[in-house]
């Protein structure tokens, strides 16, 4: 199952939805290592995090999965949005500097080829932050989340994931602790439960985060995609004519010269 647009700025715009990115995003200021001139890259539904994290980095783009939907952001400042493929990133070979994952890698067709098409694009000693449903969590298992949809992953899942894509995997947190509930009395004491969440029972949050940076030793193997898809026009005019062909007659001069 896939999320559109609309479901996921309705989630991010309830309570719970807010406290599920404050949440997240606190867990994701230790990984966010400082970089001179960073160019920032956010893929999937990113916005609630990019409004925290952009005014950090040099520039800061958000790549929207074409089967999800797009909405423009920034909305004070010239669109730097893009509907993408998410294993054809219109980028050049070694352009971005971050790229921060969230609500894709469990929507992908290929979570591998996702991840070896995102290690073209980032630079020498490149980070990237993925965020994923546990699956050990309650989040995973509740469907009035997006966090409820998707294939959820393990640690050690996500671990072998940016492996087999050529990173080196760097820390893995979880967080979200807070059960996905609508009662505003269990929200307040949010802070308190991920505290206590984070101590007791570290492997059983909503969402696992991971950093991995890019490995430059070795070569990926080039593979035919099994996802490569095919573009059919949908703009062809229909009914036209088909020119007929035109025959062309090529003589030769040996025949002349026998004449």
């Amino acid at each position: 199952m896939h999320l559109d647009i609309i479901e996921l700025q309705s989630f991010y715009a309830t309570a719970l939805g807010k406290l599920a990115a404050s949440v997240i995003t606190s867990a994701l200021d230790p990984l966010w290592l400082p970089m001179p001139q960073e160019r920032l890259v956010g893929i999937g539904y990113t916005l609630p995090y990019l409004n925290h994290f952009a005014s950090r980095a040099e520039r800061a783009f958000a790549f929207m999965p074409a089967r999800q939907g797009a909405t423009g952001w920034p909305h004070d400042q010239a669109l730097s949005t893009a509907l993408v493929y998410d294993e054809e990133l219109p980028l050049p070979d070694s352009s971005v500097d971050r790229i921060l994952l969230v609500h894709t890698l469990e929507f992908s067709e290929s979570s591998s080829e996702t991840l070896k098409e995102i290690w073209r694009v980032l630079s020498p000693n490149g980070q990237l932050i993925v965020v994923v449903p546990n699956r050990r969590g309650v989040w995973a298992r509740m469907e009035h989340t997006p966090f409820g949809s998707g294939r959820p992953f393990s640690r050690g899942q996500l671990l072998q994931a940016f492996r087999e894509a050529n990173f080196t995997p760097g820390k893995v947190v979880n967080a979200l602790h807070v059960p996905p509930t609508r009662w505003r009395w269990l929200q307040q004491s949010s802070g308190l439960i991920e505290s206590v969440g984070t101590r007791l029972w570290p492997l059983f949050g909503g969402v696992v985060i991971g950093e991995a940076h890019k490995r430059l030793y070795q070569g990926l193997p080039v593979l035919k995609r099994s996802s490569r898809r095919v573009f059919v026009p949908v703009l062809t005019p229909q009914g036209t004519a088909r020119q007929q062909p035109v025959k062309v007659t090529i003589h030769d001069p040996r025949e002349r010269s026998a004449k």
